[in-house]
């Protein structure tokens, strides 16, 4: 399975990945969304930033993935803690994400760079960050 991951622009995420200074990611939600449930190890994602640009820039395969029971707060923040070397979240990120009841932490190999391509979102009307493609070429331009 494809997957289109958004990335933190303003926290050069894709950069993190590309140097594996990081090689995690983190979603999280009061309840279980998109992505918890749907990653496998083996899967690919491809890296978009959410400035707007709306091309992919990068992939990496999902070495592992973690979808954790409902959590409370304290047990979401120590867990993201128990992360972050992998994580590197800067203080917003960990804000953003610490403390959700559920979270997903989908560790990376083998982030490259891409030849950079434009992506179809217009099957995706609620733009999430995650979105799951199947193929990749199904929403190529």
């Amino acid at each position: 399975m494809d997957h289109v991951v958004y990335l933190d622009a303003k926290a050069n995420e894709l950069d993190a990945l590309l140097s594996a200074q990081k090689t995690m990611i983190i979603r999280g939600a009061t309840g279980r969304k998109l992505p918890y449930g749907r990653v496998n190890e083996g899967d690919t994602l491809y890296f978009i930033n959410n400035n707007a640009e709306g091309i992919i820039l990068a992939k990496a395969w999902v070495k592992s993935v973690f979808n954790s029971e409902k959590m409370t707060e304290a047990e979401s923040i120590q867990l993201v803690n128990q992360q972050q070397a992998k994580l590197q979240l800067t203080k917003q990120q960990f804000e953003r994400w610490a403390g959700k009841r559920y979270l997903v932490l989908i560790e990376v190999s083998g982030a490259k760079k891409v030849e950079p391509f434009q992506i179809d979102k217009s099957s995706y009307g609620n733009m999430d960050d995650w979105l799951p493609v199947e193929h990749i070429e199904n929403v190529r331009v």
